[in-house]
């Protein structure tokens, strides 16, 4: 549906919402409520996605049978707890399109980024550098940062930060491709986030990783933005890795399991260093307690510690109905709920604000951050008092997500409604 044909009357949003096909996918999850028992306007997905209702019966089953049967769950649980974490693995790699062997759900994203890195940051004093993208998440920093200081370089020579052009809110993809083509022979790892978290700008992974090989580098992506957002396509694109957490789109609860993939061409890349622990040691042998290391070929080879049943059972949950939605029809709805934002917010034209996600739905997710020129803080505060939940980001920016599984053209309309009267008062 083009911009041109949204109407920003209330009748439309709700007519929109009615004729959803994906609306029933919303009362399969909890709704933040207001003091008087209303659903809340929850456009937070982006920090932290909402519960499904069936997350409850998937972790009682698992205390159940803790209960039931001790240590013995681990074989003789309906859903055995040793091999838990493959009834994820077919699931994700639907997700983010990649084979079975690519992917993983394990560990933390940030534990995931340093086991990436120690396999595929491998600097030499020719070629050191990588490259991320100006206000990277913060945890991004902080280990990519990390890495390079404990290699032994400086990251105030080693860390590529391109930046936007003057006047511009995000980065072009031929300005990137034009960095990695003239410094290519430096450029040890290209390590950006697969949507921007502060400006929600979606990367072109192809195009990237196309470059990137082509001048030697190592390409990965931090998809904690991304995964549950954007249709992926991991293995088509020949990315080497990547790694997101699953607590966002993916609605797998506070502090959830996190999901890493390893391209396939590295699976049985004995070569590759790594930092082992015995769940990614061969299964055959696992339970022989061998002194020496085998990895499991593929992304299970890179397993530290056998994973939390109660948080994979989560996940499980949140994956049942990413499989019935389709990233697909998601992907639809969201381009449609983002675009009406959109639309909405440019009918005011006080210019109080400005969008600084790119406006080509191709380049962005479901989310628009917004900057807001006064008083950010206190109209964030009071869409909250109203019971819209947004994300606030110092110094300036707002950022809102209008997610597909659960959000609606309603919740969108009422949003620019109160967000445009606040920053007027």
């Amino acid at each position: 549906m083009p911009s041109t044909t949204f109407s920003a009357t209330k009748e439309f949003a709700v007519a929109q919402t009615a004729r959803d096909a994906l609306l029933a996918f919303r009362d399969r999850f909890h709704i933040p409520k207001m003091a008087d028992g209303s659903d809340c306007i929850y456009l937070s997905g982006h920090s932290l996605g909402l519960q499904p209702k069936s997350t409850r019966n998937y972790l009682e089953q698992e205390l159940q049978e803790w209960a039931r049967l001790g240590v013995e769950a681990h074989f003789q649980a309906r859903h055995p707890w040793m091999p838990y974490h493959e009834t994820l693995t077919e699931p994700i790699g639907r997700l983010v399109g990649a084979l079975p062997i690519e992917v993983v759900a394990m560990n933390s994203l940030t534990v995931n980024l340093h086991l990436m890195m120690v396999s595929f940051y491998r600097p030499t004093a020719q070629r050191n550098k990588i490259v991320i993208e100006p206000n990277a998440f913060p945890s991004d920093q902080y280990a990519v940062k990390s890495q390079i200081q404990y290699h032994g370089y400086d990251p105030a020579d080693s860390l590529i930060e391109l930046k936007p052009r003057t006047g511009e809110t995000w980065i072009r993809t031929e300005d990137l491709e034009e960095l990695i083509v003239r410094d290519g022979e430096k450029i040890a790892l290209v390590m950006l986030g697969g949507v921007n978290y502060y400006n929600g700008q979606a990367f072109d992974f192809r195009r990237i990783t196309n470059v990137g090989h082509a001048r030697g580098c190592v390409v990965g992506f931090d998809l904690a933005h991304a995964a549950g957002n954007l249709p992926l396509k991991l293995h088509d694109w020949n990315i080497d890795f990547a790694v997101w957490c699953c607590y966002k789109y993916l609605n797998g609860g506070p502090g959830a399991i996190a999901g890493c993939f390893v391209h396939e061409r590295h699976a049985r890349d004995a070569k590759l260093p790594r930092f082992a622990g015995w769940w990614g040691h061969d299964k055959i042998s696992r339970f022989r307690m061998p002194p020496d290391f085998q990895a499991i070929p593929g992304a299970e080879g890179w397993q530290l510690s056998n994973p939390s049943i109660l948080s994979a059972a989560a996940l499980r949950a949140s994956l049942e109905i990413f499989d019935e939605a389709t990233m697909q029809r998601l992907r639809a709805k969201s381009e449609l709920l983002t675009g009406y934002l959109e639309f909405l917010l440019d009918q005011d034209i006080a210019k109080k604000f400005s969008i600084i996600t790119p406006r080509d739905s191709a380049n962005r997710g479901a989310q628009l951050s917004l900057r807001v020129a006064e008083h950010g803080r206190a109209v964030c505060d009071a869409l909250a008092n109203d019971g819209i939940i947004c994300d606030w980001r110092e110094p300036d920016i707002l950022r809102v997500a209008p997610v597909p599984l659960y959000n609606t053209f309603s919740d969108v309309h009422t949003f620019a409604d109160k967000f445009l009267a606040a920053i007027h008062q």
